[in-house]
């Protein structure tokens, strides 16, 4: 009966949503930028597979339909940046050197790391794609030859980083413009970062939302040319 009930198509959706539920109450009720209500829906799943003796790929079976809606959520993205669009062509300038400098930054970030701490080639373009969106990320790993499932979890955990720590970078940077707070949002953190950005207002969820296209895309140029460095 139990093994049932946890390979059912519902297990996973029902606990994954739980989990995110009780990570939004936590953050209502004691508003701290480190409680992250997607972290806390990964360690409530974590706590709860471990607890009932559940393997993930039991878990998954009902578990990976939420990742159905990964694409068409990062699509919707699109909104805000339609209502801002006369923002855009306002800083198109600073927008597409403040993409630039994102997507550059994170690649040779990650090149220089992986030759400090003498990474294999494979573990580098794994984690090449952990500044863009999951989406666009796992795609990109598997091309280039990484471990897809670190892919996703390092562009998690980016993207939680980014989401925890992005106003408290602003304030010690005196970071102010929301255009400048938007495009450091979308390019860093991706989508996770975007929803700390509709958080702080219109233009910047506008500008992150833009952010995350144009570097995920920029990204997968880049990311070739990166490859063959290590």
């Amino acid at each position: 009966m139990k093994q049932a009930i946890f390979s059912s198509a519902f297990f996973g959706v029902v606990i994954s949503i739980a989990g995110y539920a009780l990570g939004m109450f936590l953050r209502r009720k004691f508003k701290f930028s480190f409680i992250n209500p997607l972290l806390i829906s990964v360690l409530f799943v974590m706590g709860i597979l471990l607890l009932l003796g559940i393997d993930y790929d039991t878990y998954n079976i009902g578990g990976r339909h939420i990742s159905y809606l990964l694409t068409p959520a990062t699509a919707c993205l699109a909104i805000p940046l339609y209502q801002q669009f006369h923002l855009l062509k306002k800083h198109k300038k600073a927008v597409a050197l403040g993409i630039f400098a994102g997507v550059f930054s994170s690649l040779g970030s990650i090149l220089a790391l992986s030759y400090l701490f003498g990474l294999t080639h494979e573990q580098y373009v794994t984690l090449l794609p952990k500044s863009i969106t999951t989406a666009i990320g796992i795609g990109l790993s598997a091309e280039l030859g990484g471990i897809e499932t670190i892919t996703v979890a390092a562009i998690i955990l980016t993207g939680i980083f980014g989401n925890i720590v992005a106003q408290g970078v602003f304030k010690v940077f005196r970071i102010t413009h929301p255009v400048a707070m938007g495009l450091a949002l979308g390019v860093s953190s991706h989508a996770i970062g975007t929803a700390k950005a509709l958080e702080l207002g219109e233009v910047q969820g506008a500008m992150s939302s833009l952010s995350i296209a144009v570097a995920g895309l920029l990204t997968v140029v880049c990311a070739s040319f990166f490859a063959m460095l290590l």
